[in-house]
């Protein structure tokens, strides 16, 4: 049985919620170091070095995933402000609350999601 649509106080809670997530991960892209100082790779002896460059790629991925988990906060703020927020791209129908209170940014219902992953 498909589930409900979301009803507006369902709506303002999940746009309450994305929003703390915007603002938690622009905070958190804020305080990551500036990745084009390459001056701490050169200083030191090899071992600093390597560890220097280690930490560096591993602040690399930090951003990217940061930065894609932004995207998709917006993008769901946009569904909410369009009126398609909680339909699953792929099917039209509600995706049910429990998915979208784990991962509210999620565009696909639970079958969809798994049908993709099966391909």
């Amino acid at each position: 049985m498909p589930a409900a649509p979301l009803t507006a106080q369902q709506l303002d809670h999940f746009r309450a919620r994305l929003e703390a997530m915007r603002t938690t991960l622009q905070r958190e892209i804020e305080a990551m170091p500036s990745l084009t100082d390459d001056d701490a790779i050169r200083i030191g002896d090899q071992t600093d070095q390597a560890s220097a460059e280690s930490e560096r790629e591993f602040e690399v991925v930090n951003l990217a995933r940061a930065l894609k988990l932004l995207n998709e906060v917006d993008r769901a703020i946009v569904r909410i402000d369009n009126g398609i927020y909680g339909l699953c791209e792929e099917t039209g129908e509600p995706i049910g609350l429990k998915r979208l209170e784990a991962q509210p940014t999620a565009t696909l219902s639970i079958e969809a999601q798994e049908r993709r992953e099966r391909v």
